[in-house]
């Protein structure tokens, strides 16, 4: 069914399209009521969201994957300007799409929950029915979760970069004997990392850089993921280290 959505065009935008049918506005309407007498909270209101989310996901993965969501972006003044290579990701990446549209979904309920449903923004005779209504928020919150995304995809690209401009790079016949061979011995440490994580973490923390730089730019969940990664690192040097002593001896 996901993936069904994520190949369809987008079958409906908020606030454009066909005329909402009276009928399904009145049925919303008399949802919101009963919503309403339990104060927005409660297994009705639970089971109402769950829906609502569901149904939220599904369209902004499909917008997602067809660039429909830039123009409805766009369109309300936020112009992104996804790069070919962003799109191409979106289009074919379906857990970056999930991962967006769930992210996008959570921030825009709250929001809807007390604009929409507590404040009495959406009403019968507005022309929307509530799953449209709530799109409409969903492409006001899109912008910030792309952005973020984006932003964590450069500071990854910049650390990768750094790495191959100061570890890879080939070793300078100018280079003095000293500088070789540590360069040497530090492209042996990172070659005998396979994580690729943990290599890039590693290259960052020789070259100088701070524990608390080395999470920023790797958008790592926090300092002490670092830290337990480093630590880590040198426990299984210093094992090694220790057998090769051992076999010597």
């Amino acid at each position: 069914m996901k993936d069904d959505l994520d190949r369809t065009d987008p079958w409906e935008a908020p606030g454009r399209g066909r005329p909402e049918d009276l009928q399904r506005r009145l049925g919303d309407q008399e949802v919101v009521r009963l919503l309403a007498q339990d104060g927005f909270r409660g297994p009705r209101y639970d089971r109402f969201v769950e829906e609502l989310a569901r149904y939220g996901i599904s369209v902004l993965r499909a917008w997602m994957h067809s660039g429909f969501i830039f123009r409805l972006a766009a369109e309300r003044g936020f112009g992104l300007g996804p790069h070919e290579r962003e799109l191409r990701e979106l289009a074919s990446n379906s857990d970056l799409r999930e991962e967006l549209a769930t992210m996008t979904v959570a921030c825009a309920l709250a929001r809807f929950r007390q604009q929409a449903l507590i404040e009495g923004g959406w009403t019968c005779e507005g022309g929307a029915s509530i799953t449209t209504y709530f799109m409409g928020a969903c492409v006001y919150d899109f912008p910030n979760e792309f952005r973020r995304y984006r932003a964590s995809e450069e500071r990854h690209r910049q650390a990768l970069k750094r790495q191959q401009e100061v570890y890879e790079s080939p070793i300078s016949p100018l280079s003095t004997d000293g500088e070789a061979l540590g360069r040497l011995h530090v492209l042996g440490v990172l070659e005998s990392i396979s994580d690729p994580r943990a290599r890039a973490v590693v290259a960052l923390a020789f070259d100088g850089y701070t524990q608390d730089e080395i999470q920023q730019l790797l958008d790592a969940p926090s300092v002490r993921a670092i830290e337990g990664l480093l630590y880590r690192w040198r426990k299984t040097k210093r094992d090694a280290e220790d057998d090769e002593g051992d076999q010597r001896g």
